[in-house]
């Protein structure tokens, strides 16, 4: 009889594994299925599970079965209208083409299967492929995070790093030392035993063979004192931590307010900033974000009021950019940092301050800035502000990205386009 145990880590959730496995299998329902929830959610509840639905022709299973094999003969009961060779012609579909479509009192059909993923598994699929680009490693920040690393062996530390195998090498090595003198004394006694054993009983001393094999008891008794395992014998793994490159990153979110912004126009900039929000909380331990908001001048805020604060008025968007550049030169050395910009508008802006916008970019920000994308959330015509940053993209095309939002259903596509991990 065979015994099976199931020794997996995952012991008190053993469907881990096989979930897994599904979830990868169906990775294309899935991926879409979250692509058309986002675009669906209200902002509060965007970062929440969702069920998934799988029409059921897509989970049946393949299946091997004994043919019937061979040439058969079968006979089944016919009638009078139909002899050997007729060709019964196919019924004609009456109540409708497809299941569903019509009331029928035969068969039973299935419906699609549905189950749930939770949030994290949501998130995972939605922002599946994406990083910041060009991210880099800046500084050495020792004080926050080390890696381990094996580094030879020493004679002291804690028995949980104990090296078996070098303790008991050196616990050999030590009795050979200590006892290799005493054991070829030993062996030499032996063979002085042996040849006076080996002489007629008439010429043997009795008493010199009796004081050799108490000579060699005693230095047998000597080896055997020598600890099997002193203290000097113990070694152990000796591990340093060595300091971590860490990336350090920061997105600034630069967010137009201004009257020319309806309410439809600033909840689509919202909720693509929600996305950019969750993507650098969830992928990006060290990232820090800083909330712009502009009309006619620019201020700093925090996440509370960046999404939620109903402020309005006039329109310069270089006020931001300015505000960023300060902020930039006070608080993120370019040594240190990975500088992002995300920059939402509709386009508008206070008559040639569009101009003021590119210089600001070309000159002051993109020379220091891993990457800026700016998305104009408009179904009209693209004005002044678009037209210029087409300069700025022909300038520095490597480091800025710009796309058009017309409606929700945009978001996530130019989201996943504009931060989709490059290959080499």
């Amino acid at each position: 009889m065979s015994y099976i145990i199931d020794r997996r880590l995952n012991s008190k959730n053993k469907s881990t594994v096989n979930r897994q496995r599904f979830l990868r299998r169906y990775r294309k329902h899935i991926q879409k299925a979250v692509s058309d929830a986002v675009t669906q959610r209200s902002i509060t509840d965007i970062d929440k599970g969702e069920k998934i639905g799988i029409p059921s022709k897509d989970i049946s299973e393949p299946t091997f079965h004994h043919g019937q094999g061979g040439r058969n003969s079968n006979v089944h009961p016919g009638n009078k209208e139909f002899v050997t060779g007729d060709r019964i012609p196919r019924p004609s579909g009456g109540g409708g083409g497809g299941s569903g479509s019509g009331a029928s009192d035969k068969g039973e059909g299935m419906d699609e299967f549905v189950f749930q993923i939770t949030q994290d598994e949501f998130l995972d699929f939605m922002f599946e492929d994406l990083e910041l680009p060009n991210l880099v490693k800046r500084q050495l920040s020792g004080d926050e995070e080390f890696k381990t690393r094996r580094a030879g062996i020493s004679n002291e530390g804690s028995p949980g790093r104990i090296n078996i195998v070098r303790s008991l090498k050196s616990a050999n090595a030590r009795r050979i030392a200590l006892t290799g003198g005493k054991r070829k004394k030993i062996k030499k006694l032996e063979q002085e035993v042996a040849k006076l054993e080996a002489l007629d009983p008439a010429l043997r001393d009795n008493r010199k063979i009796e004081h050799l094999k108490e000579e060699i008891s005693s230095l047998k008794n000597r080896i055997k004192r020598v600890p099997w395992l002193d203290d000097f014998d113990l070694k152990y793994n000796l591990h340093v931590k060595d300091p971590v490159p860490r990336s350090k990153a920061v997105m600034f979110c630069l967010m137009d307010v201004s009257g020319s912004m309806n309410q439809a126009t600033k909840d689509i900039a919202k909720r693509f900033f929600i996305l950019l929000y969750l993507f650098l909380q969830r992928n990006y331990q060290h990232t820090e974000v800083v909330f712009i908001r502009h009309h006619t001048s620019a201020k700093e805020v925090d996440e509370q009021e960046f999404f939620y604060s109903r402020e309005t008025g006039g329109t310069i968007v270089s006020s931001a950019l300015k505000l960023m550049k300060e902020i930039l030169e006070d608080r993120y050395p370019v040594s240190e940092w990975n500088i992002y910009g995300a920059q939402a508008s509709d386009g508008d802006n206070w008559n040639d301050d569009s101009s003021t916008c590119s210089k600001l970019l070309m000159q002051e920000l993109l020379p220091k800035l891993q990457y800026y994308s700016y998305i104009e959330i408009t179904p009209r015509d693209h004005q002044a502000l678009w037209e210029e940053y087409e300069e700025v993209q022909a300038n520095f095309g490597d480091v800025f990205a710009m796309q058009q939002i017309v409606e929700i259903s945009d978001i996530y596509p130019v989201f996943r386009e504009l931060f989709q991990k490059k290959t080499v």
